[in-house]
C-alpha cells in the first residue's frame, strides 16, 4: 500500500524527489497529490500576456514570433533572442551559453510551446532570462501534454510545472488510494462532496471544467474544515479557565470620565462600547477583534473599557508594537484623563487611577518605579511593547490585554500576555487599523468575535489624494514639492515617507531598468539641499536609538520639526493633528492596505488633508491601477476588499510570520466566502459534540495532516 505518508525518493528517484523537495518543500506522497494546479490551461488556448505581473514566476503557453541569434558586443559568446506572442501582446525571451544555440534550432516561427520563469522588464518590453521550454507537439506519447487540460502547478527555478505533471501522473499509476475518507458519509452526502480519491484524481487529470469544480469543491471544504475545527475547539479551549468578571460600576471612573467628554460618542462607538462591557461583566473571556478606520475613535472605545476594568478593581494592559507608539499611546491617554491619571499625586481626582508606561529602553530607576507601580496595582494601566510580557513583570491583578495593531505584534508575544494571568484569563480587545474582509475574519482571526467602527468622529477634516506620475509628468514632482510649503508656511507640518533607511544595501533587482527603492537618509538631503532648503527637516526610521526616536517625535509634535522624512515607522498610531500633508515617495512599492494606513496620519486636525502618490510607473500596468484604486476612495474596507483581490491566494495562515510554506493552497478568501461560513459552523457542532475529535477519527487526522504543528500553533496563538 503507498501511503500519504511514504517518501517520493523510491517511488519517482533520488533526483526527482531532491528538485521536488528543495523547490517546493515536497516530500511525501501526500504532499505532492496535494500540491494542486494553480489554474488549467486548454490546450492551444495562448495565455494572456497583458496580466502578467513584474517579478512574478509564471508559466507561460505561446507561440513563436520570431526567433535570432547574435554575437553579444560585451561579453564572449552568442546569445538568442525571441518574441513570443498570445496573438494581441509580446514577451521577449533572452538566452545565452549553450541554451542559445538550442533555443535558435528548436523555437521556430509557429512553435507553440510552455515556457516559464521569472518576468522582468528590459527596455520598456517584458522579458524572461533564460527560460525553460517544453514543445507542444503530438509526437510526445505519454506525455501529461496529450490531455486536452494542461494542469500548471506552482512551480520553482528548481523544477518547472510540466516536470510536476509528470510526476503526478507517474504516482497517480502506483497510488493505492484512499482506504478512509476522512469525512463522514452522511456528512459528504449532506453536502454534496465526492468522495477524496476521486478529488484528488480528478484535479490533476481532470477531462472537464465540470470534473474540476467538483473536485474543488470537495478539497475546499477539506481545508475550511480543518481550519474551522482547529478555531472551533480553541475557542471551546479558551472557556476553560475563568476570566474576572468586570462589571461596569457607577459612580467609578469610567462615569467620570463619560461625565468630561468633550464631544459626543458616534453611534458605533456606543454600540461596540456596550458590546465590550458585556464581554467584560462575563466571566468567559472575551477575545473580540476591533477593526475601524483610521481616526474612527478605536483609542476611545479601548480606553473606556480598560476604565470599566479599573472600577472593577482589575488592571489593564495596553500593547503597542513599537516604544514610538507606545510612549505615544501613554501620553495621549494621560492627556484624555487628565487629573483621573493623576492618583496619589497633588491634584488628582479622588477616584483616580495612574497610566504607566514599560518599555525596554527605560532606564534603571525609571523600570524599577514603573515595576513597583503594576505589581502594587498603583497603575490600573500599563502602557508598553513586549517589555510587558517578560518574566519579571508582574501584574497585581491583571483583567484585560489590549493588543494594539495586531499584524505588527508576534503570535507568540500575544500569547504569552493573555496568559499573565495565574488562576485566571484576562480579557482580550486586538484593535486594528486594517480592515479585514469576512473571510479573513472567519479563518486567520476565527477565535475572535469581531466589531467595526466604519464612521468617523465629528471634526475629522478630509483628505485628498493625488498619484504623482513622474514619468509622465515630472513637472507634477515640483508642484508637489511646492506645495508642502506653502501647508508649511500656512503654519502645518509634513511628512514624506520612504521605503527603506538608507544606510543598507539596497535590494537587487533582476530589472536593469529598476532603479534602488528611495530612502529616508538620501530622500532627506535632497530636501534639505533643494526644495525644502530652510525648512526644519528631521528623520526617523527603526533603526535609531529609542531615546532618539522619542525626541523627533517629541519635536515634531511640538512643532519643532516641519518635515518628517520617515519610513513605515509611522504607520500606525502616530497623531499629531498639525500635519496637513505626506508625500508617499515610490509609493508602488507599498501595498494597497499600507497606503491607506498611512495617509491616516495626516488630516487628524481641523485642516483637510492632502496625501501624494508619487511613482514612476507608467499608466496601464497593474501597478498604477492601484495606485488610482486608493486615489479614488476613503473607504478602507474596500481598499481592503481589493487588496485581497490583487495579492490573489496568498497563505491564509500567514506564512510571512510563520516562516511556513502554507498547507492551504484550495481555498480562497475571495470566492469561497459561503464554504468557510458553513465549515465555520458544520466545526462548531462537531466540536460541540465531541470536542477532541474522538468519535471522528478521519476529520482528526485531516487537520493533523492540513495543518502542521506550525500551522495548529500559529491559530491558537492568532
Amino acid at each position: 500500500m503507498i501511503s500519504f505518508d511514504d517518501k517520493l525518493q523510491p517511488l519517482l528517484g533520488k533526483k526527482t524527489a531532491d528538485a521536488l523537495e528543495t523547490g517546493l518543500g515536497l516530500t511525501t506522497v501526500g504532499d505532492l497529490l496535494r500540491h494542486y494546479p494553480r489554474r488549467y490551461d486548454e490546450r492551444g488556448k495562448l495565455t494572456d500576456i497583458r496580466s502578467l505581473e513584474i517579478d512574478e514566476h509564471v508559466t507561460v503557453q505561446a507561440e513563436v514570433r520570431k526567433c535570432t541569434k547574435r554575437r553579444m558586443k560585451a561579453r564572449h559568446g552568442h546569445m538568442t533572442e525571441a518574441v513570443i506572442t498570445d496573438g494581441t501582446s509580446e514577451l521577449h525571451l533572452v538566452f545565452f551559453g549553450k541554451v542559445a544555440f538550442v533555443a535558435e534550432q528548436e523555437l521556430l516561427p509557429g512553435t507553440r510551446a510552455l515556457f516559464a520563469g521569472k518576468v522582468g522588464r528590459y527596455r520598456q518590453n517584458l522579458q524572461l532570462v533564460h527560460p525553460a521550454f517544453e514543445i507542444l507537439t503530438p509526437e510526445q506519447d505519454g506525455s501529461s501534454f496529450l490531455q486536452a487540460f494542461l494542469p500548471v502547478y506552482p512551480a520553482s527555478q528548481h523544477i518547472n510545472t510540466w516536470n510536476i505533471a509528470n510526476c503526478v501522473k507517474q504516482l497517480l499509476e502506483i497510488w493505492d488510494g484512499v482506504p478512509n475518507d476522512p469525512l463522514p458519509d452522511d456528512f459528504r452526502a449532506e453536502h454534496g462532496l465526492i468522495g477524496l480519491e476521486e478529488a484528488l484524481r480528478a484535479i490533476h487529470r481532470p477531462e472537464s471544467w465540470a470534473q474540476i469544480a467538483v473536485a474543488q469543491q470537495r478539497l475546499k471544504w477539506d481545508e475550511a474544515l480543518a481550519v474551522q475545527l482547529t478555531l472551533a475547539q480553541r475557542r471551546k479551549a479558551s472557556t476553560a479557565r475563568p476570566a474576572p468578571s468586570c462589571a461596569r460600576r457607577s459612580g467609578g471612573i469610567l462615569d467620570a470620565f463619560d461625565a468630561r467628554l468633550p464631544f459626543k460618542l458616534t453611534a458605533g462607538q456606543v454600540a461596540v462600547g456596550e458590546q465590550i462591557a458585556s464581554d467584560l461583566a462575563s466571566v468567559v473571556p472575551m477575545n473580540r477583534l476591533l477593526q475601524g478606520e483610521v481616526g474612527s475613535g478605536k483609542t476611545m472605545v479601548a480606553l473606556r473599557a480598560m476604565l470599566q476594568a479599573v472600577d472593577a478593581g482589575r488592571q489593564s494592559a495596553m500593547l503597542a508594537p513599537t516604544e514610538v507608539l507606545a510612549a505615544q499611546h501613554a501620553r495621549s491617554l494621560q492627556e484624555m484623563l487628565g487629573d483621573l491619571a493623576q492618583a496619589g499625586q497633588l491634584g488628582g481626582a479622588e477616584n483616580a487611577t495612574r497610566v504607566t508606561l514599560l518599555t525596554g529602553s527605560m532606564n534603571t530607576a525609571q523600570r524599577r518605579q514603573a515595576l513597583l507601580d503594576i505589581v502594587t496595582g498603583e497603575a490600573g494601566i500599563v502602557v508598553g511593547t513586549h517589555a510587558i510580557i517578560q518574566d519579571k513583570v508582574e501584574f497585581h491583578s491583571l483583567g484585560l490585554v489590549v493588543v494594539d495593531e495586531q499584524h505588527r505584534f508576534g503570535v507568540e508575544q500575544r500569547a504569552a500576555l493573555s496568559a499573565r494571568g495565574a488562576v485566571e484569563n484576562p480579557h482580550v480587545l486586538v484593535m486594528t487599523a486594517t480592515p479585514i474582509p469576512r473571510t479573513v475574519a472567519m479563518t486567520v482571526y476565527g477565535d475572535l468575535e469581531v466589531s467595526a467602527l466604519r464612521e468617523l468622529p465629528g471634526g475629522r477634516s478630509p483628505i485628498k489624494t493625488s498619484v504623482v506620475p513622474v514619468r509622465e509628468k515630472p513637472a507634477w514632482l515640483d508642484r508637489a514639492f511646492a506645495r508642502v510649503r506653502e501647508e508649511v508656511a500656512a503654519g502645518h507640518q509634513a511628512y514624506f515617507v520612504c521605503p527603506r533607511i538608507g544606510d543598507e544595501e539596497p535590494a537587487k533587482s533582476d530589472d536593469e531598468d529598476k532603479r534602488p527603492a528611495l530612502s529616508v537618509i538620501d530622500v532627506a538631503n535632497m530636501l534639505v539641499q533643494g526644495p525644502l532648503r530652510g525648512l526644519r527637516v528631521e528623520i526617523l526610521h527603526g533603526r535609531m536609538p529609542p531615546d532618539e526616536k522619542d525626541a523627533v517625535m517629541r519635536a515634531f509634535a511640538a512643532n519643532e520639526v516641519q518635515v518628517l522624512v520617515a519610513t513605515t515607522v509611522i504607520e500606525v498610531g502616530v497623531n499629531v493633528p498639525n500635519a496637513t500633508v505626506m508625500a508617499i515617495m515610490d509609493a508602488d512599492r507599498f501595498g494597497v492596505s499600507q497606503l491607506h494606513q498611512l495617509r491616516g496620519r495626516v488630516g487628524r486636525g481641523s485642516a483637510p488633508g492632502l496625501c501624494l502618490l508619487v511613482t514612476e510607473m507608467p499608466e496601464m500596468t497593474a501597478t498604477m491601477e492601484r495606485l488610482r484604486a486608493v486615489e479614488s476612495t476613503l473607504d478602507g474596507f474596500e481598499l481592503a476588499q481589493l487588496d485581497l483581490e490583487l495579492r490573489r491566494e496568498g497563505d491564509i495562515l500567514g506564512a510571512a510570520q510563520s516562516g511556513r510554506r502554507s498547507a492551504l493552497k484550495m481555498l480562497s478568501l475571495l470566492r469561497d466566502e459561503d464554504i468557510i461560513a458553513d465549515a465555520r459552523t458544520a466545526a462548531q457542532q462537531f466540536v460541540d459534540a465531541d470536542p477532541d475529535l474522538e468519535k471522528h477519527p478521519g476529520l482528526a487526522g485531516m487537520v493533523a495532516t492540513l495543518l502542521t504543528e506550525e500551522r495548529a500553533d500559529f491559530l491558537e496563538k492568532t
